[in-house]
């Protein structure tokens, strides 16, 4: 087979390697060698093969959905902006809402990962296809751009003449445009690494010289403004695209898109995330990562690592995620952050590779502690098994609902990297030390095959369901090297077995791994076992909130598929001692279920692994009481019905929306409405350029308010003007709600509103480009 060069370490061939773009050996042919010690590094994607297990399943229906999709209509405008005939519609969701292209991307970067696994000619041919329609694109152009980006030529025409407005996500009226180029060029990447396709390499390199003369005549303060807008990993596909190519104005590019007001403070060690938008900064930090590998310049080891561990010590949850809303709150301040809109899976997606870099360079086991724990319970928990669907958040809402994308009609960022996440369970699992030694990081069934050596390592294991793990070895002749096994951090006890016989003096290293040393022959089987236990993590800033775990399993509880009251429905824990063994029984060993044993009030509560759950509603956080603080509860819970009962007694008229007689009643009007129901309640909301108004009862001789009731939630475009009897009484924007929960928002009415009237009319009004609502209750309250 031709050989071709490839760089840091890499070879360019059919050979597939990990998106670290390491690999074992420093080739004299390669272009840039790394310039610091690689300590570990990935195997080959088509050298690993799972075995049966549930990561296998996720992977078997990404892949089922990968094939589904039609290359033409994410190629379709591409096509139109080159100037070319379309050969598929346009397909829905933000493929058709101002993003249009970062889903081919991702696209073509999973046909390429998954074709490096199993050599599937069928992935093989979308790769090429796709890679050629580009191409074509590219060739029509004559400026090396290719995008599908609304109104991109005179976006990038202003850019270039820096023209620069940008509020966050939107630079000069386009969504995030590098971000889209970004997800281009790193699937174009990727098709070369994984598919040995040197057309991909030559439309990225075409891509980056663009954009080179597209900001070249940009100063400091242009560039630095331009880059207030998320602008994805640009400076990590520029570092990989001079190693590629050994031109060093590709590294100057990658130093060109340095965002200094994030990554300066990184580097001078300050924790000042809180408020930023998470998912726009782990991309930096990937290229930080990487461009240390390529340079061996400190500041960008110090920001990688800086920003590693502040996120995953200060602001991950139990399963692994963070964020809420896609922002990043105050240091260890999460409790009060359970929402619908928890951890986004963008953001796990991209820690998981700055770990690998990490680990690369530093193979503790701390870094694959995380890396399972977000792989188990965010990464396999965010797909319905069933058909490959994914979410955009793993919700985290005590009483919370997985929300699914569907197939052709979302296509968000978390469907893209979904499309990635489920078809490279396989990249981590090993790791082959520069000594020679094996790293076996990940406790999932599979083959290795170990070509360097001459040897296939067989694990078979249904850890935690059983506590055994084991590993077979065949070789053709005896082969002396190490096996480092990581040593959980969940379990108490590490047996070795070799060939039946126990192990009696186990070596532990300083990076947490178990180190067995030998000369192995055919059939030589190391047998581990490594028992799990249920434990509790506390959520950061509340010892009394947990979750609990069985091994490296975050569990859930099942509340069934109707929602349950959102005030009430969620059981809490209440036991005498902090012992998780204590508070929950085993039903089913071997599927992981779970009850607890006299321990959940109002009612007991089964529970499952996180990763299964689908269409059930759920929680993995619980409060927990001592039979003392229970008693103070309930005196707090009692005081809240007692709460309710007095606001029952000051309604003079209550209003519920969305139900036929109640609006009859309160003779409901207006334009472009909508309703629904989430919460158990019914919602009425007012769309851009509508409105909707109706009757409340008021009191003539007493002071009174409107109270509306709204929930929670990520509500941006939800600014409207309150008015009673057509004159404005207050201006509302939901979206400063957070927290999943109802709201009760009292708005005094003026007297004379009220003076000699019995029934007032209250209008929701927006403001421009705005909705009003949604809100779930009106009342009119005596003062």
């Amino acid at each position: 087979m031709k050989r071709l060069l490839l760089v840091f370490g890499l070879l360019f061939s059919a050979n597939a390697y990990s998106q670290n773009y390491l690999t074992e050996y420093n080739d004299t042919k390669a272009i840039i060698k790394p310039q610091v010690p690689i300590k570990a590094y990935p195997f080959n994607l088509q050298d690993v093969k799972l075995l049966e297990s549930p990561f296998l399943t996720a992977m078997k229906a990404d892949a089922a959905y990968l094939l589904k999709i039609d290359a033409d209509r994410l190629l379709s405008s591409f096509r139109r902006h080159a100037g070319l005939q379309e050969k598929g519609k346009i397909y829905g969701g933000w493929e058709s809402d101002g993003l249009a292209g970062h889903t081919l991307g991702h696209y073509l970067s999973a046909l390429s990962m998954h074709y490096a696994s199993t050599k599937d000619e069928a992935f093989l041919k979308k790769i090429n296809y796709i890679v050629n329609e580009l191409y074509e694109c590219q060739k029509a152009r004559k400026t090396g751009y290719v995008g599908a980006i609304p109104n991109e030529d005179k976006v990038w025409e202003e850019v270039a003449k820096g023209n620069i407005k940008t509020g966050g996500f939107d630079l000069n009226g386009a969504w995030a445009p590098w971000y889209t180029v970004h997800k281009i060029m790193a699937g174009l990447q990727d098709a070369f690494l994984y598919a040995n396709n040197t057309k991909a390499l030559q439309i990225n390199q075409g891509i980056a010289n663009w954009a080179e003369n597209t900001i070249k005549g940009l100063d400091d303060a242009q560039i630095q403004k331009m880059l207030i807008c998320e602008y994805g990993g640009m400076s990590e596909v520029m570092a990989n695209t001079y190693a590629f190519t050994g031109d060093k104005k590709y590294l100057d590019l990658s130093y060109k898109f340095y965002d200094k007001r994030v990554l300066d403070t990184l580097a001078n060690g300050k924790d000042q995330l809180a408020g930023k938008h998470s998912n726009t900064q782990i991309p930096k930090i990937i290229a930080s990562a990487r461009r240390y590998e390529l340079t061996n310049n400190p500041k960008d080891l110090k920001i990688a690592t800086f920003f590693y561990n502040a996120i995953t010590k200060d602001h991950t949850y139990a399963n692994g995620g963070n964020s809420n809303y896609e922002y990043l709150n105050a240091p260890g301040k999460l409790n009060d952050y359970l929402t619908d809109n928890t951890t986004e899976t963008c953001n796990t997606y991209n820690m998981l590779k700055l770990t690998r870099h990490l680990f690369a360079l530093n193979p503790e086991a701390s870094y694959m502690d995380y890396y399972e724990k977000a792989l188990y319970n965010h990464i396999l928990a965010s797909q319905n098994h069933n058909n490959g669907m994914t979410c955009y958040f793993v919700p985290l809402r005590m009483g919370g609902k997985k929300e699914f994308s569907d197939e052709f009609n979302t296509f968000t960022c978390c469907v893209g990297s979904g499309m990635e996440n489920h078809v490279k369970y396989n990249e981590s699992i090993y790791f082959r030390g520069s000594n020679g030694d094996l790293f076996v990081n990940l406790y999932i069934p599979s083959i290795l095959n170990w070509k360097e050596k001459g040897v296939t390592i067989k694990q078979e294991t249904q850890l935690p369901a059983s506590d055994l793990v084991t590993f077979t070895v065949n070789t053709a002749k005896p082969t002396k090297f190490t096996f480092r096994f990581r040593y959980p951090h969940w379990s108490k006890n590490f047996l070795v077995k070799i060939n039946g016989k126990v192990e009696k003096d186990i070596v532990k290293s300083a990076n947490g791994y178990v180190i067995i040393s030998g000369t192995w022959k055919k059939n030589d089987k190391i047998e581990l076992i490594i028992p799990s236990n249920l434990y509790t993590e506390a959520i950061p800033d509340n010892p009394n909130r947990r979750a609990v775990f069985y091994g490296p399993t975050l569990l859930a509880g099942v509340l069934g598929e109707k929602e349950p009251d959102p005030l009430k429905g969620v059981p809490v824990f209440v036991s005498s001692t902090n012992n998780a063994n204590d508070w929950i029984k085993t039903t089913d060993k071997s599927k992981l279920h779970f009850v607890t044993n006299n321990l959940a009030k109002p009612n007991e509560v089964q529970l499952v692994p996180f990763n299964q759950v689908d269409n059930s509603y759920y929680s993995v956080y619980w409060d927990v009481f001592t039979p003392e603080s229970w008693t103070v509860q309930q005196k707090i819970y009692e005081a809240a019905k007692l709460a309710e009962q007095n606001l029952l007694a000051q309604t003079m008229d209550m209003f519920r929306p969305g139900e036929m007689q109640p609006e009859r009643d309160h003779k409901l009007i207006g334009e472009k409405m909508q309703t629904g129901e989430e919460h158990l309640k019914k919602w009425r909301i007012a769309g851009v350029d509508g409105h909707l108004s109706f009757e409340m009862k008021v009191d003539e001789n007493l002071t009174n308010s409107l109270m509306l009731m709204y929930w929670g939630m990520d509500n941006r475009d939800r600014r409207f003007d309150i008015l009673v009897d057509g004159t404005q009484i207050a201006s509302e924007d939901l979206n400063k709600f957070k927290e999943s929960k109802f709201y009760n928002i009292s708005y005094a009415i003026p007297a004379e509103l009220t003076k000699g009237k019995k029934m007032v009319t209250i209008k929701l009004q927006p403001k421009p480009r705005n909705s009003a609502g949604p809100f779930y209750e009106a009342r009119t309250i005596k003062n």
